[in-house]
Order: structure tokens, then C-alpha cells, then sequence
């Protein structure tokens, strides 16, 4: 790949540059949305695969998945493996998941990497559950009916912004380093259980699984650590293999380091070696600055140094970034990482010819129930492809559809041989850098800014040997125009459907063998090597000329399209992408491409004799065109209506489906009969805690050793997540003065201290501080008093474990130290509380993580149809007067109108004290039992929270809560509280089905 131009090399900024043939006009957002199933769609294969596993053909065949140095092969047919990221545990909605397999299949990707939480599936310790939202069956049957494979990846780390980057909280307590080979031990139940449950899946057995990775990002240590460690890296691949796993191993380093990469016999060697890539990092605060020198341009040098016999493989791209705790927010996210990125860097990526190729995230979903690390908060939207909730509005959906839709009818490219470039190679001018591909005779050239982050466009001409020797392109007129911040793909003999394209300027969205064949360029100019005329059949402004046998045709950017016949057996739709469109979506459900103009979204094809029959969703009347059909096809469905139809002259079938906007309302929460209890009984005098866990562990499992007579480590007691909750008896001398409290709870954390019933103080948190300690005055006691000191807790997660040796998963939350003026430490006994049950947590549906330790929490209040009948009535937005934890909850019905999706968001607004101070308070929001919104108002940036429907139940009657933590003495109220709707889609995906939600019953043993 080309480098960067030095300093002194920079190009000056081109101002009055006229608009011209050749500008790449893709401006947001594209003409039409959709979706292509392309050649390499797997309904067929499907069925062969069930076929085999039914006939004991399954297991015995490995090598059904193979490899070699350009791609990975399925059935030995070359496989791109074009890829996006997609968590189901963080959208508990297993009727919804494959609404996000299908947006994904429509942007033309052939599959899904997916890791799997262990934390989730087994919180307490050799219980493994995976069941309900937890189940992987659905997921797995969901990707077979879209026809897409998986990368299966469940760690046992796996980092992912997750808390312990998906170690349980149990593992705090143990002696081990984390990923190391004393470490393995603890792994063995989870690993023998996830990797059955993947092994079932696989591609040998009928299922979509096609690789599987072991670990993650193991790439980095301490001094004092060995590194890497080969035992304990084969050490997990020998137990995926022990519970089934039969696919190749790819691996995922952290950067291109080499480590694990096949060859010479390497213990603990993967099968494939892939590498992570996020080259614009993730502050998302400058979202329009690309720093200079960071995109990546020895990628394919430092492959055939590390892995040359295998596929070049990016298991993880950059597809947006995470956003921490008072963080800029996901809007600034989505511009960093945008469409400008994604045609620059991505077609950076091609130029290294990656053929398994992931995207992190493409749906990033939401850290709901306490699941997330403490360096982000509740959204993990991500400012990915698919929006948290499940919208595809965002521009850079369809950039992405057109990049994954131009390689996936290109299997050329599969064997595409990366050359040299630089800057000023096969272009006239240094400002362009350019790297061809070659595979057999075609090439592939990208081009990009030879200053990658430049804004401004670069006019240039390409110079390319053809079979018809050099060609300096374009023909009929004067220049190319690269716009700032792009990057092209100009192709040269190029097949196209057994028609030779010598060349063309233009990008290709998609070609395929069709009734009659056709070609689907964006723009500028192209060439064939025909005898046939062509002849203009819809648009104007297109110039064709023959010269020597080679048929040129050139034609001006404008908002209309223009098709363009050849001969008989070619049709070419010459295409702009005018503001005010959509997504571009076409559709091929089987090995008989389909290529449909289509609206918002198109999910699914089938042909039955003259009928082609859609599903899909639009938010506005939208036209179909058949542009490519079997001859059969006649007539034409769409969700199962009728449509009249229409045909051209050059054969494209056409109809309109209304869109009907539906007429509803949203409840005004602040209308509704909201009741509130306390849920701080413990600062009362007569509060009982008997049952409280009595803090007398004189040591500690974990490697931070006690500064406390006794632990006050939440872990050491199996309370792992939500809140926690201390109280610590003393009986006064009345020479106490002052209370030292060191805490720690995680970045943004938070605590409130009270002795008695007197608030000492609180720490509303910042973004930037894990832990904190003061020191508080105390009012005066008498000698012989009790005094009982109560301390209630944020717990924002645990960290991740990225670097092996730190153990920094296993940095404690709770009480690290604490001092009583003129008293000894011993002189205090502490209890400790947080979820009801610990690590033998009470809700086994919504899993381990839902719940803290918020009385009302622990009596299981937040459920549907708690006991609220005789609370006191009052609404969040009057909030409470004083220093405390309030508890509200109400009903929320609502009657949505069928066939229709509209994602709905609870919508908090920041408020300040007095007018001027901001308000310090926390609140937490609760959906029918599930806890879906942490919101902080004093560090923020989240203010909306998406609850997809499914655990909303837009049909029916809805239990929502909200408790409300003030943490400033003067109390703290909600300004406001709406339910917002983000989209009104008409869908024809179908009915979704709600998450499992058992309702409140009176807890044993609750206090």
C-alpha cells in the first residue's frame, strides 16, 4: 500500500474545482434500500447440510470448511466471508433476532461473528444455564433461515465492554492469574457446555457455524508474566476440540503481532490468523478530525510475514467505538466513524485483500441489566450500521451495503493478488495514491487521497494496463475527480456474466447473470469489448462510442437514472445517489438471482411459477422494480398484498405498496398514577438486618490484600453487581469526630454515607475517578450510643482483563479502607448486603446480572404486578425532598397498531438544582422486570434509553419502575420522563414475541 506523503509533500487545498464527468457524487442518503443475496447464499446448501447430518455424513466431514492463501472454501466453493458483529445478549429478545440477521443479510454480508458471555451463563459457579433469553438455539436457527454463517466466539475472555470483559464476578476470588494454565481449571464446566452447544451448531451438523475462535485479544502481558503462553493458549483450544468443535480455529491478536499463527508446528498454533484493527481509536470528542498517520498501510507486508498460507483475515474492524461515562455520546460516534470512513478505510482493507473480513459492531445493542464494564454505559449502540434501536436510517447502512454488495458478485476478487503502490503509480498525479489487485486478468485498483484525511478533491486520470494494452482513462474526457475524504475501486477486464468489460472509471454496486444479464455501475465511464450497439432506453445525457471493437460509453452524474441496452445480452443502469433517498436494496433468495428496487427494507424473495413474493418494510409509498427477474415472473407480492403491475419496454416489472401511517398515541408518563415507597429503610433506627451478610472475613481470595480488619469486598461475600449496601456498628465514646471512606466501585461510581439517619456526605462521581475517598465530620455522640453507619454504593461493573498478568478484572469493589476518629478500625462491625442470593441470584431468567441490592431490588419490586397498592402516590418528577433512594413504579398500556414497527425509547431530561448546580442524583429504569437504563444526571451522556418491544409489550399492559437515588441533601427529582417513538415502520416481519417475564411473588427470605 502506498505511504503517506511527508510533510513537505502535503498537497495544497484545490479551491473552484467545477463539477465534471467522473466526480463520485455519493451523496447521503443513497437512492433505495434493500438487500442482495448474491451466489453465495446458503438456502440450498442449507438443506444439504441437514441432508449430511441426517444421513452420520456431519461430523465425520471436517473438511467441509477448508482454506488455502486467498480464502476460506464451504463444500470447496471460495466463501467471502464478509462479517458483522452482533451480540444476542444484548438484545434478550430472541424473537427479534432475526429481524437483525435479516438487516444484516440486506447489506449483502454473507455472516455473523457472535461471542458468547460467561459471566451470563454461569454466575454462580458449576451452574451453566442457557436458557430463555439465553438460549443459542434460536440465534443459530435464526442465521440458518437468513442465510448467513457464523464465527461463533465464546472466549472464554472475550473483553467486548462487558463487565470482566465476560469473567464471572466469582473469579475475584481466585488464587490463579487469569489466562494462564493454572487459570484453565475454573473454564472447564463453562467451556465444556458453550463449545457442546456450538458444536451442534456447526456446519458439519447441519448447522451455520463455520469457524470458531478460541480466546481473544490474547496479545499482551506484563513483564513478569510468560508471554504467550503456548500451554495455556492450546490448553483452550484442546477443550473447544474436547466438546466437539471440528471447524478451523481463527484466531483474534489485538494488533498484527503474529502470535498463534500457523506454521512450523507452533503449540497452540490456530488454524487461521486474524488480527483486530480500529485505527481511529474511540474518542468520539473531534468526530470530523482524522489525525494524521493512522491508516493502516503495511497490512498485507506484515501478513505474508506472519501468515501467508492463510486467508488475510480482520476479525474485528472498526465499525464505530464505545463511548464512555460522560463521554461525547454516540451522535459524535456515528460522524467519526461515517460513511466517509468506511469508504476510505474498508477499501484501505480491500486493497490488502482480506477475504474473512468482521465489522465491530454492525448492531451493537444495549448493555441492559447491569452487563456492561465500567468504562460505558447503558447504550452500546455504537453508532454501528444498524442504530440500538434497530433503525437502518444512518447513511453509512448504505455505504456498507455497497461495498459488501460490489465484492460479493465479484469472485475475482477472492483470488486478487495485492500488488505495489504508491503515490503517484498508475495516476498522473502524486496527490493519488493507488494499489492494484491482480487475479488472472483482472485488476483491481484502489484509489484514495495520497493524504488520507484530505478534504478536498484530487482531479486525476488513470494510467492501467488492459488486455488492450495501457489505457489512460477516462477516454472521452479530461479528468477523474476523487472527492475529499474518498476512496475508488476501478476495475479492468472485468467478467461480467460472460460479457468482457475492458475497464470501468465508475464503482460497480452489483452484477449478476440475469434475464438478460445486468451491470449496475454508479457512475462515469466504461468500456466493453463488444461488437454489439448500444442503445439508451431510460435517461439522457450518455455518450457511446465505438472505437477499434471496444465499446466506450461515458455519461454525466445526474439525479435521474439511466439504463443502457447492449446488444441483447446486457443491460447497464448507470446510477446517482441523490440526498434525498434512502438505502439501495436488492434481493437474491436462492441460486436464481433476484434484483429488486425496493424501500426502507427488503427481507425476503421467493419465486413460485409467475409469482415473486416479498417481505419487507417501508416508511413511505414506496415503487418496486423488478430489475432483474426469471422471464416467468409476472406478477408480484408484497406482505402478501397484491400489486398492480407494470411492465417497461425493456422488460422491468413494476408496483407501488402504500404506505398507510398509522394514527396512535404514546402515554404521557408524567400523567400517569405513579406509587413510590422507600427503598432506604436501612438508615432507620429499628431496620433489621439479621440476614444482612456478617463482613468477618479476616482474608481475601482476592490479590489486593486487606487494609480493613475484615473484607469489605463485595465479591468476597458473591455480591457481584447493581449496588451495594454496608452497615457498620460502633458504640461511641463521644470522641469521634471524623469518618475516612476509601471506596471503590468502578469508573462513575457513586456512594452516600449516613450515620444513622444523618447524610455525612456523598460522592456523586466523575467519569474519570474508579475510586475516592473523604473525609466526613460527624455530629456529636454520646459516649454508650450505637452508632450505625450505612453506606450505599454504585457498582459499575468489573473491569476488563485485556493484559494477561494484571489481574485487573479482579480489582475489588467495596470498602478498601476506612478510619473512626480516635478508634481503632476493629472497633466497627460491618454487615454487608447486595442482590437477594448473591451468586445464587433469585431471577434465573433475566440472569445474573439484573439485579443489585436497592431494597426494593431485593424484595423483587421491579417485577410485574408488585404489591403497590397501599404505597403512597406520587411521580418521579416530584421526586424527594432529602438524601435518599425512592422507589416508583406504575402501569404503561399501550395498543400499537399491527404490522407495524415503532421502536420506542424512555427519554430522561437533565436536570440542575436551583437553577444553576447540576442535580446529583442516580436513577435506574426498569421494563417489566428487566433493569434497561442506568442513567446518571450529574456525568451523563445518555438521556434516551431504547427498550425494544418484546420486553416492552406494545399490545398489552407494561410495569414500569424507576428508582430514584439523590445523593445531595437537598433531595433530587426527575425534570422529566417521556416515552418517544424514534420510527413509524410498516413491516412485514411479523409478530415478535415477548421475553419471558415472570411477575412478582413474595420472596423467601427477602429483607
Amino acid at each position: 500500500m502506498a505511504n503517506e506523503l511527508s510533510d513537505e509533500k502535503k498537497p495544497k487545498k484545490l479551491r473552484g474545482i467545477p463539477s465534471s464527468v467522473g466526480i463520485n457524487l455519493r451523496v447521503p442518503p443513497p437512492v433505495f434500500l434493500g438487500l442482495v443475496l448474491d451466489e453465495y447464499t446458503l438456502p440450498r446448501e442449507r438443506l444439504e447440510r441437514f441432508e449430511d447430518a441426517a444421513e452420520g455424513n456431519g461430523p465425520s466431514d471436517p473438511d467441509i470448511v477448508t482454506w488455502d492463501q486467498n480464502s476460506i472454501f464451504v463444500r470447496s466453493r471460495r466463501i467471502l466471508f464478509y462479517s458483522g458483529e452482533f451480540h444476542p445478549f444484548r438484545l434478550p429478545v430472541p424473537s427479534l433476532w432475526l429481524d437483525i440477521f435479516q438487516k444484516i443479510r440486506a447489506l449483502g454480508y454473507s455472516g455473523v461473528s457472535f461471542y458468547a458471555d460467561w459471566a451470563l451463563l454461569e454466575g454462580q459457579q458449576g451452574n451453566f444455564t442457557a436458557e430463555g433469553i439465553f438460549d443459542f438455539e434460536p440465534f443459530f436457527a435464526a442465521a440458518s433461515q437468513s442465510g448467513l454463517y457464523l464465527l461463533a466466539r465464546p472466549g472464554p475472555y472475550i473483553n467486548a465492554e462487558v463487565s470482566g470483559g465476560g469473567f464471572p464476578g466469582w473469579l475475584q476470588g481466585t488464587k490463579a492469574v487469569l489466562r494462564t494454565p493454572d487459570f484453565v481449571k475454573y473454564t472447564n464446566n463453562y467451556v465444556q457446555n458453550i463449545g457442546s452447544i456450538i458444536a451442534r451448531a456447526q456446519i458439519t451438523n447441519g448447522g451455520p457455524v463455520i469457524l470458531v475462535q478460541p480466546e481473544n485479544e490474547y496479545s499482551q502481558a506484563t513483564n513478569d508474566t510468560l508471554f504467550p503462553n503456548r500451554e495455556y493458549f492450546a490448553e483452550v483450544e484442546n477443550q473447544l476440540r474436547s466438546a466437539g468443535i471440528v471447524v478451523p480455529f481463527i484466531s483474534n491478536d489485538a494488533s498484527p503481532y503474529g502470535y498463534f499463527a500457523p506454521g512450523n508446528g507452533t503449540l497452540g498454533a490456530a488454524d487461521i490468523y486474524g488480527h483486530d484493527a480500529y485505527p481511529l481509536g474511540f474518542d468520539c470528542s473531534n468526530p470530523t478530525t482524522w489525525p494524521q498517520g493512522l491508516l493502516p498501510t503495511n497490512f498485507r507486508s506484515l501478513h505474508l510475514q506472519q501468515s501467508p498460507s492463510t486467508p488475510y483475515s480482520l476479525v474485528e474492524f472498526q465499525g464505530g467505538a464505545f463511548d464512555p461515562w460522560g463521554g461525547p455520546g454516540f451522535a459524535k460516534c456515528t460522524t467519526l466513524l461515517n460513511e466517509q470512513f468506511e469508504r476510505v478505510f474498508y477499501k484501505n482493507d480491500f486493497s490488502f485483500g482480506v477475504t474473512i473480513f468482521n465489522i465491530y459492531m454492525t448492531y451493537g445493542g444495549t448493555n441492559w441489566g447491569n452487563l456492561g464494564h465500567p468504562r460505558g454505559y447503558t447504550s452500546y449502540d455504537y453508532g454501528a450500521v444498524i442504530a440500538e434501536d434497530r433503525t437502518v436510517a444512518r447513511e453509512k447502512y448504505s455505504e456498507a451495503k455497497l461495498e459488501a454488495n460490489f465484492l460479493m458478485a465479484t469472485p475475482a476478487y477472492l483470488t486478487a493478488v495485492p500488488m505495489n503502490g504508491s503515490n503517484g503509480s498508475y495516476v498522473n498525479t502524486d496527490l493519488i495514491a493507488t494499489t492494484p489487485l491482480i487475479s488472472n486478468l483482472t485488476g483491481f485498483y484502489v484509489v484514495r487521497h495520497a493524504y488520507y484525511n484530505r478534504t478536498e478533491s484530487t482531479n486525476y486520470r488513470l494510467i492501467v494496463p488492459t488486455s488492450k494494452g495501457s489505457i489512460s482513462i477516462p477516454q472521452l474526457s479530461s479528468t477523474l475527480t476523487l472527492n475529499g475524504r474518498d476512496s475508488k475501486i476501478h476495475v479492468t477486464d472485468y467478467d461480467v456474466g460472460g460479457v468482457h468489460m475492458l475497464y470501468s472509471s465508475a464503482e460497480i454496486l452489483t452484477c449478476r447473470e440475469l434475464h438478460p444479464r445486468s451491470l449496475f455501475p454508479e457512475q462515469d465511464v466504461a468500456s466493453f469489448l463488444t461488437a454489439n450497439a448500444a442503445s439508451v432506453v431510460e435517461g439522457s445525457a450518455v455518450d457511446t462510442q465505438a472505437q477499434r471493437g471496444v465499446l466506450i460509453i461515458n455519461w454525466s452524474v445526474t439525479p435521474s437514472r439511466k439504463v443502457v441496452e447492449i446488444g441483447s445480452d446486457l443491460v447497464v443502469y448507470l446510477l446517482d445517489f441523490p440526498n434525498s433517498s434512502p438505502v439501495l436494496n436488492f434481493t437474491d433468495p436462492s441460486n436464481t438471482a433476484v434484483i429488486l428496487k425496493a424501500g426502507y427494507l427488503l427481507r425476503t424473495a421467493s419465486v413460485d411459477g409467475q409469482m415473486l413474493s416479498l417481505t419487507g418494510d417501508i416508511n413511505e409509498t414506496t415503487t418496486i422494480e423488478t430489475i432483474g427477474v426469471p422471464p416467468t415472473v409476472s406478477a408480484l407480492s408484497f406482505n402478501g398484498q397484491m400489486l398492480d403491475t407494470t411492465r417497461t419496454s425493456y422488460g422491468v416489472l413494476t408496483g407501488s405498496i402504500t404506505f398507510n401511517n398509522p394514527t396512535f398515541s404514546l402515554p404521557t408518563l408524567n400523567d400517569l398514577t405513579w406509587r413510590y415507597i422507600d427503598s432506604l429503610p436501612e438508615i432507620q433506627l429499628n431496620y433489621d438486618d439479621s440476614l444482612w451478610t456478617n463482613a468477618t472475613l479476616a482474608s481475601t481470595g482476592n490479590p489486593r490484600n486487606l487494609s480493613t480488619p475484615t473484607s469489605l469486598y463485595g465479591s468476597d461475600y458473591g455480591y457481584y453487581t447493581g449496588n451495594l449496601l454496608f452497615r457498620g456498628r460502633f458504640v461511641a465514646t463521644g470522641t469521634e469526630s471524623t469518618l475516612m471512606l476509601r471506596l471503590l466501585g468502578g469508573l462513575a461510581f457513586g456512594y452516600s454515607v449516613w450515620l444513622n439517619q444523618t447524610l455525612l456526605g456523598s460522592w456523586p462521581g466523575i467519569s474519570i475517578d474508579q475510586d475516592y475517598n473523604q473525609t466526613l465530620s460527624l455530629p456529636s455522640l454520646t459516649a454508650g450510643q450505637l452508632g450505625i453507619l450505612t453506606v450505599l454504593q454504585d457498582q459499575m461493573g468489573f473491569d476488563e482483563d485485556g493484559k494477561v498478568g494484571t489481574d485487573q478484572m479482579k480489582i475489588p469493589r467495596g470498602i478498601l479502607a476506612y478510619s473512626l476518629s480516635g478508634r481503632k478500625a476493629s472497633d466497627v462491625a460491618w454487615k454487608i448486603t447486595g442482590n437477594l442470593g448473591g451468586e445464587s441470584y433469585v431471577d434465573k431468567t433475566r440472569g445474573p446480572l439484573n439485579e443489585g441490592g436497592l431494597y426494593a431490588e431485593r424484595q423483587g419490586f421491579h417485577l410485574p404486578h408488585p404489591p403497590s397498592s397501599d404505597w403512597s402516590v406520587g411521580k418521579p418528577t416530584e421526586g424527594i425532598a432529602t438524601a435518599g433512594v425512592r422507589f416508583y413504579t406504575t402501569t404503561l398500556d399501550l395498543n400499537l397498531p399491527d404490522g407495524y414497527d415503532v421502536p420506542l425509547s424512555f427519554q430522561f431530561t437533565n436536570s440542575t438544582s436551583n437553577g444553576s448546580a447540576v442535580s446529583n442524583y442516580r436513577a435506574q429504569l426498569y421494563v417489566n422486570g428487566y433493569q434497561f437504563g442506568k442513567y446518571v444526571n450529574n456525568i451523563g451522556p445518555q438521556t434516551s434509553y431504547p427498550v425494544p418491544e418484546g420486553i416492552l409489550d406494545h399490545h398489552g399492559t407494561n410495569y414500569i419502575a424507576v428508582s430514584l437515588w439523590a445523593l445531595d441533601a437537598n433531595g433530587a427529582k426527575l425534570e422529566n420522563l417521556q416515552l418517544i417513538s424514534t420510527a413509524t415502520i410498516q413491516t412485514g416481519y411479523g409478530t415478535i414475541g415477548l421475553s419471558p417475564m415472570p411477575s412478582y411473588e413474595p420472596r423467601p427470605g427477602a429483607y
